[in-house]
């Protein structure tokens, strides 16, 4: 697996596209975390800091499908870098304006959140360009999800480093600084320049008219709760503990358990249905985040941490392949933008109920809105097995389609495995 990661990277373009990305996916991947702290240094409840978090997640979903189509309509270049820039400054101006004016960071947020740049799927579209063959194309997807679990390992950890050394607010405009850089690397480069969408099939439904893609987005949009409701919970457990830099261990373990578990799940060949699979992942997700309403120690927590990370990435490596199964034909980019988006709107939700479960219950109790999300999204994946046993369709994938995601699938599986 190392020596076919390095030979993705060797490959004209392919180090760039990546790191550029990651780099520019910066600001997003850490929002919650620099709003929630951002608005508790400006003397704000955890229910506000929450409120915004979620306005930012919801926004996120929101402006994630209308960009990724605008993409697909102007190319990358003339979408990617203006939505960076405007979700640069709109950071910039809750930094700036702080929360003196609660409609006016309310809407810096929403303009944050809104045209955050669709640099994720814009990655997956650029890779088969880059690298041709479809094998070496779906190891680029297993090294895309690992090196975005080092980017949540290691984002908590910059944004609360900027903090201690500056201020939230300096955290906010330096990171967003770097976001937009990352854009430009990638949006300069070649690949990004030259690339043009693929046609797609119309349906007023689009991808949502496939039964099996609705139970999966009913079940991670519970996940996304749970992930959501620990960005609140962590900094609830820091301030009970006196020590800003708790909440980016915290945080940073959750990560590194996703990057472990991602990096072991992707190295081996899985039988079996994948829908079957993902139950047992989501079970063992859940099982998780129960023990984190034990609040023991910083050095238990931090380790409970862990554990609960490890089934995160597997359940999303996972659920790639059965969206590409239930997907309707030529709608697979969109379902995807789907999977985005409530999982999205699932955390955005998750940071707005952990905020009142701090204040009503404590700690405890906000943890224990991340287990509630854990057990449900399973629930939901029980409750419409029947559904998920049938696929829409076979995965096929169309070699040389710059954005169809048919090809996106687990390492250890080819386009058009049957279960």
């Amino acid at each position: 697996m190392a020596a076919g990661y390095l030979d993705i990277l060797r490959a004209r373009h392919a180090a760039r596209l990546l790191t550029g990305t990651l780099v520019g996916r910066l600001p997003s991947g850490t929002a919650h975390i620099a709003i929630v702290l951002f608005t508790r240094a400006e003397g704000g409840s955890y229910t506000l800091a929450g409120a915004l978090a979620a306005v930012y997640g919801l926004s996120t979903a929101v402006g994630q499908p209308l960009l990724g189509r605008a993409v697909d309509l102007y190319g990358q270049p003339r979408v990617q870098f203006p939505a960076a820039v405007a979700s640069a400054l709109g950071m910039a101006l809750l930094a700036l304006v702080g929360l003196g004016s609660l409609p006016l960071a309310c809407g810096a947020v929403m303009v944050a959140g809104v045209f955050t740049p669709p640099l994720e799927g814009g990655l997956r579209a650029l890779w088969p360009t880059v690298l041709g063959g479809e094998e070496r194309v779906h190891r680029a997807y297993a090294m895309d999800a690992v090196a975005q679990e080092v980017m949540f390992t290691v984002g908590p950890l910059l944004v609360t480093l900027l903090v201690s050394l500056w201020s939230p607010a300096a955290a906010l405009l330096v990171i967003n600084a770097i976001g937009v850089l990352g854009a430009l690397s990638v949006v300069l480069s070649e690949p990004s320049r030259a690339w043009r969408s693929a046609p797609r099939e119309a349906h007023w439904l689009g991808a949502l008219r496939s039964p099996g893609l609705l139970a999966l987005l009913g079940s991670f949009f519970f996940v996304g709760l749970a992930l959501g409701s620990i960005t609140v919970a962590g900094v609830a457990y820091a301030d009970d503990h006196g020590r800003e830099s708790v909440y980016g261990w915290l945080m940073a373990a959750l990560g590194l358990g996703a990057l472990v578990g991602g990096a072991v799940y992707g190295a081996r060949q899985w039988a079996g249905a994948p829908e079957r699979r993902l139950r047992v992942i989501v079970a063992l997700l859940a099982l998780g985040y129960l023990p984190l309403m034990l609040t023991p120690g910083v050095v238990a927590m931090t380790a409970l941490s862990a554990v609960a990370g490890v089934f995160l990435a597997p359940a999303i490596a996972c659920s790639f392949i059965v969206v590409d199964r239930h997907a309707p034909r030529g709608t697979v980019t969109e379902a995807f933008s789907w999977l985005v988006t409530t999982f999205g709107v699932g955390a955005a939700a998750g940071t707005a109920v952990a905020g009142p479960a701090v204040e009503l219950g404590g700690t405890t109790w906000s943890f224990a809105v991340a287990g509630a999300g854990g057990v449900a999204a399973l629930l939901v994946l029980l409750a419409t097995g029947r559904v998920l046993a049938v696929p829409g369709r076979t995965a096929v994938a169309v070699r040389g389609s710059e954005n169809d995601r048919n090809g996106a699938v687990e390492p250890g599986f080819s386009s058009g495995h049957q279960a």
